[in-house]
């Protein structure tokens, strides 16, 4: 799993961050993106969970 981007977003006084990953499809072996908003100090896990 490969982290594709993390992008900061401000809406009013919350700031958050956008993360995208690469998971590999154990069905087919195609690549697939997940993209999650959430605030930054959760970014590491979930870029770290599978």
């Amino acid at each position: 799993m490969a982290k594709k981007s993390v992008a900061s977003l401000q809406t009013g006084s919350k700031r958050l961050t956008k993360a995208i990953k690469m998971v590999k499809s154990p069905k087919s072996g195609a690549y697939t993106f997940v993209e999650a908003i959430m605030d930054p100090t959760n970014v590491k896990d979930f870029l770290s969970k599978k």
